[in-house]
């Protein structure tokens, strides 16, 4: 075994031996079917700590010659498959953690001087008389011993993207980066599959990729591979079932990335933390500081700060990610910045309406920060007005919910347009932002006679009641409050048992003012 050469199975026995091991080697039987095809290169990318490396490691104790590994698979998923003894130690591994040879080195052409040497010194002392001494460059290298054994390699390329991380690598650095890559594996009979993951999907080269061969998973665009990204919900109720903790709370702090209605994916370094730690908290959020995220939200693009803001509240808003260039410095649009947030785990995207949103808990506690500790004065004041206003609507006391309510229309005229009810509900979400710390909000709730305008459910720990607030923009809080009786929008909330508020909002466009009226509702 070698440090690149076939570094054998010893890193993924840890993750196996750790006190809470979740088997996702399946995973292997799509990876199986790309081997020695047209669509042998893949490129998976996912947040940090979302089990990249993990998944790394156990490819290379599962291909890598060298090493006997069948006493850790036997035991797992992948053993059920049929072909899974087929490829078991098979093949020539050579894997490749491109952080770790950056931080070795001062520049890109350092190293990939570095890894081409490390590299060849490996192969030519495994296999002395197949490449000759003076050969410097890999490819050629491999070009030759294919020609000789006709032996196939894996490539397993763990953070393949922190070059484009970096600040302080140029964009022409980086074009070496990608020309090294493609030179190495575009094309190359001698690549029996290459693997790559890191957090950014593959850069794009002008208006084309270098590396326009592999196929892409990210999480944006997960395909087959969205169940493996991290912890899928029946996963996590297994956990929870195994170390008797609450599953729904679980759910409350870590679930959100959502990629399809039945697949939920939780962070799995936060929910192994909570778990070993019996304790909910940011885990996640603790490995980076949140001057990252400020830094990115403090960009000036037109429309950026209104939607996180909104989406602090609880909205989702569209977003084209196809614009993004995939590095962490070329930003033409709040889109890109979005997108860039979506990749890095910040936010969540949801396929099928192509939006954006706060995930769980976790994440909006980190936002929550960035944004108290940016520029956003007005913001700030709005979160401190938040909390008066849910005590004053708990209290039916009108009057007050419809002050604090004119005080954050006032205070942040400068990021919401006042047209319509749409705008309506737009600050009656930001007014009530930190509701989200006790309530599940769905706007335009169902209720088989149309559609409430905002509800907010009680979470499940929470003793709060829940509320139904109804808009009205230049008519009358009266016809708010009859409308929901009206169209029975509390029978809707048949399952839940608890008591609920009646809340009509109206905006009168002349006096610019905001009347309330509130209603206590108990179920029999």
């Amino acid at each position: 075994m070698g440090v690149y050469l076939n570094p054998g199975n010893d890193r993924f026995k840890r993750s196996c031996n750790s006190d809470i091991y979740v088997d996702k080697t399946k995973m292997l039987t799509l990876i199986n079917r790309a081997i020695d095809t047209e669509q042998n290169a893949i490129c998976i990318s996912r947040p940090r700590r979302f089990g990249k490396s993990m998944a790394a490691n156990m490819l290379a104790a599962y291909y890598g010659k060298g090493c006997k590994s069948d006493e850790i698979f036997d035991k797992y998923k992948i053993a059920k498959d049929e072909n899974y003894r087929k490829y078991l130690n098979q093949y020539n591994v050579i894997f490749l953690n491109m952080q770790n040879a950056l931080s070795r080195v001062n520049t890109i052409e350092e190293m990939l001087r570095y890894i081409q040497k490390e590299i060849l010194d490996e192969l030519k002392e495994n296999y002395s008389d197949m490449f000759p001494k003076e050969e410097k460059i890999l490819s050629a290298a491999l070009e030759k011993f294919y020609c000789k054994c006709k032996e196939g390699f894996i490539f397993i390329i763990d953070e393949w993207d922190c070059v484009f991380r970096s600040k302080q690598i140029s964009c022409e650095e980086q074009t070496k980066y990608l020309d090294f890559l493609r030179d190495l594996l575009k094309d190359k009979i001698y690549v029996s599959l290459a693997y790559m993951t890191g957090i950014l999907p593959i850069k794009k080269y002008g208006t084309h990729s270098a590396l326009n061969m592999f196929d892409e998973y990210s999480m944006t665009e997960p395909g087959d591979f969205a169940q493996y990204i991290g912890f899928d919900e029946e996963e996590v109720k297994e956990l929870c079932n195994q170390y008797d903790f609450d599953f729904e709370k679980e759910k409350e702090w870590y679930d959100g990335y959502t990629f399809s209605n039945e697949l939920h994916i939780y962070n799995p370094k936060s929910v192994v933390d909570s778990i070993r730690r019996r304790k909910f908290a940011n885990y996640w959020t603790q490995t980076e500081t949140y001057e990252a995220l400020r830094e990115y939200i403090d960009t000036d693009f037109d429309g950026l700060k209104e939607e996180i803001v909104g989406m602090l509240s609880g909205n989702r808003y569209r977003v084209n990610t196809r614009t993004f260039q995939n590095d962490m410095t070329t930003f033409k649009s709040k889109d890109d910045i979005l997108t860039l947030l979506i990749h890095l785990g910040y936010l969540a995207y949801d396929l099928e309406t192509s939006s954006v949103y706060i995930p769980n808990a976790e994440i909006l506690e980190e936002v929550k920060n960035a944004v108290e500790g940016s520029n956003w004065v007005e913001v700030v004041k709005l979160m401190k007005c938040s909390d008066k206003l849910l005590q004053a609507t708990w209290q039916c006391n009108e009057a007050e919910v419809a002050r604090l309510i004119d005080e954050v229309h006032s205070e942040n005229t400068s990021i919401l347009t006042y047209n319509d009810e749409n705008s309506l509900s737009c600050v009656i979400s930001l007014a009530y932002y930190n509701a989200i710390n006790e309530y599940i909000k769905i706007r335009e709730f169902p209720t088989g006679k149309g559609f409430a305008d905002i509800v907010y459910i009680p979470r499940k720990h929470s003793d709060k009641p829940a509320m139904i607030i109804e808009l009205k923009y230049d008519k009358s809080v009266t016809g708010a409050i009859n409308q929901i009786k009206e169209k029975r929008y509390v029978e809707s909330l048949k399952e839940y048992q608890g008591n609920m508020l009646l809340v009509g909002i109206n905006y009168d466009r002349s006096t610019k003012k905001h009347n309330c009226m509130i209603e206590k509702y108990e179920k029999e």
